[in-house]
C-alpha cells in the first residue's frame, strides 16, 4: 500500500509555502536501527521499562 507525503514550512506569520510537491512513498517493512529514535531516558520512562 502506497502513502503520499507533501513537504511544506509555515513561517511565523502563519503562511504556508510547498517545499516538496505531494510524492507517492512506499513505506519500508523494517526500519534499520540506525534511523530509529533512541529510547526515552527520561524518568518516567524508565521507571515503565523496569
Amino acid at each position: 500500500m502506497a502513502m503520499t507525503i507533501k513537504v511544506y514550512e509555515v513561517d511565523r506569520h502563519g503562511r504556508t509555502r510547498v517545499r516538496r510537491p505531494t510524492t507517492e512513498v512506499v513505506p519500508v517493512e523494517v526500519v534499520e536501527e540506525k534511523f530509529a529514535y533512541p529510547a526515552c531516558r527520561c524518568p518516567r520512562c524508565k521507571k515503565a521499562t523496569e
